[in-house]
Parts: C-alpha cells; structure tokens; sequence
C-alpha cells in the first residue's frame, strides 16, 4: 500500500516517524476519515472543515491548501485498488523535545494519509442487528475535537468487544445520550427519530448529517435533542452510523431486546433510503 507521508509518496512498509514526535508522545495531533465512493472523496469540503475545527481546537496551523490536500488525496485515490475506500489523515504537532508546552519556535507537523478499502456491513448483520453495551462516557470535555488520543475510546469500545457486541453507547452523568464509541447513536420511539445535539461531549458526525438530511427530505419526523438515559432503554428502535457501518439496527442492549429485538421499519426505511442516496449523491460525477 502507497501512502503519503510528510510530502513523499512510499510504501507503507518504508514509512518512518520520529519518536520524539509529539503524536507518538502526547497523542498530540488530530484525525479525519473521508468515505470515498466509486473513486470519490464524499464531501470533502464538510470533511476538510471538520479537520480545520479540530486544527483550530489544538492551537495547530493547518499544513495544506485545499488543493494541495485534493491533490494528495486524488494520487491515493487513484493508486488504491478498490473503487470503495476511505482516506485517514492524521496530523500531528511534529517532532520536538519533550515538553508538554508547544514547541517555540514551531516545528514542522507530520502529515500522513493512507487509503484503505471500504468494508460494509453484511448482509447477515443487516438482518439481524447488532449487540450494544452501555457504559459511562468517561471521555473529556472536548470530544469536538477528533483527536488522535483515543484511549478513552478503546477502553469503552473494548467493553462492546469483550461481550460479544458491536458497540458501546455512551451515558454522560449517568444522565444523557451522547454517542457510541466509534459511532452517532439514533433513538426512535413513536415514529419520531431522534437525535443528540451537536456539542463538546459528541463527534458532529457526517453520516449524522446525511441521516437527518434524508429524514427532513422524506417527511420522516425527527428532533435534535437531549435524550434522556431513560429515553434509550425505552426506545423502540437503537441505530448506530458511521461512514463505514452506514446505518445499523441494535437490536439488543446490555443484553435486553431493543423493541421487538429485530431491524424495526425506521431502520428498514432509512437503510432503504441511504442506499439511494448513496446512489444518487454519493457515486454522483
């Protein structure tokens, strides 16, 4: 696999850091994930401005133009061997001796970004749902941030893992919804979806986006709003999305049924939805 690194194009296997870099020491840098459909970048422009906040939410310059990034992204692009793909950029403050303050005067970030095949959900999963567990979001203050220190997601998505499951959702204050480990998490009850507001505690995900842009275009009723712990034990319905898992039904939580503990209509009508979207929009010259 070719990937970039710092302004040169090589095989992953030649690719080199330095240990001083402030990624490797302090998790000090940020992330993005593009989708990349029938060879193109998904709404790269909502993507690169998420990157830039996050940028802006670490004090850290960002290294490239709009079209130096879609340049590096087409040459990857055009190297993968899959149609179907997803671009991870990863942007730390570089390589400095260690000391938490930045370094003065700066130093130059390190930039990687690799392209990786686009693995959906199977068929199988589709039918049935999945598992999820529920455990305390334990996370800081500023999940707004898409930083690369996730620790704090590893250990909560490891509890998904570790029973069996495909998820983990998160409580804040043993009070309110505000997302999975590595997902945006939908309650639907009554045949309203809802949705969790964009803020500090929660990841403003794009397939969030996509999600309730379909529900508004197709008359689906819908809010953004705190939901209630409550409010997600009682729901009819549980879904997950995420760029690579599209939209999933849980079906089970903390091992008691969601609902009638199978892919209920909202799922199967916004599932039938985002495959045409995906379609029209998506894989659209």
């Amino acid at each position: 696999m070719t990937i970039y690194l710092n302004g040169l194009y090589l095989p992953v296997e030649e690719a080199r850091i330095s240990v001083l870099d402030r990624g490797f020491i302090f998790g000090d840098g940020v992330y993005e994930v593009i989708p990349v459909y029938s060879r193109r970048a998904f709404r790269l422009s909502a993507h690169l401005q998420r990157l830039q906040r996050s940028l802006d939410g670490i004090r850290l310059a960002n290294p490239h133009s709009l079209a130096q990034w879609t340049s590096i992204f087409d040459e990857l692009i055009a190297q993968s061997e899959s149609d179907d793909s997803y671009l991870y950029l990863h942007i730390t403050r570089g390589a400095a001796p260690r000391d938490q303050a930045f370094p003065n005067p700066p130093v130059a970030p390190t930039v990687f970004v690799m392209c990786n095949p686009l693995s959906r959900p199977s068929a199988a999963l589709l039918a049935s749902g999945v598992c999820a567990v529920t455990a305390q979001d334990n996370r800081w203050l500023r999940c707004d941030i898409k930083a690369i220190s996730l620790l704090p997601n590893v250990l909560l998505r490891q509890l998904a893992v570790d029973a069996g499951c495909a998820e983990t959702v998160l409580i804040r204050d043993d009070s309110f919804l505000t997302e999975g480990s590595a997902s945006n998490i939908f309650v639907v009850k009554n045949g309203t979806l809802l949705a969790p507001p964009k803020d500090n505690l929660m990841l403003p995900g794009i397939t969030y986006d996509v999600i309730l842009e379909i529900a508004a275009a197709n008359s689906i009723p819908h809010e953004v709003r705190k939901i209630s712990k409550t409010e997600v034990f009682d729901a009819d319905e549980l879904l997950l999305t995420s760029s690579p898992k599209e939209v999933l039904a849980i079906t089970r939580l903390d091992g008691q049924p969601v609902g009638n503990a199978e892919p209920g209509p909202m799922f199967k009508r916004l599932y039938t939805l985002y495959q045409e979207f995906k379609r029209d929009v998506m894989r659209a010259p």
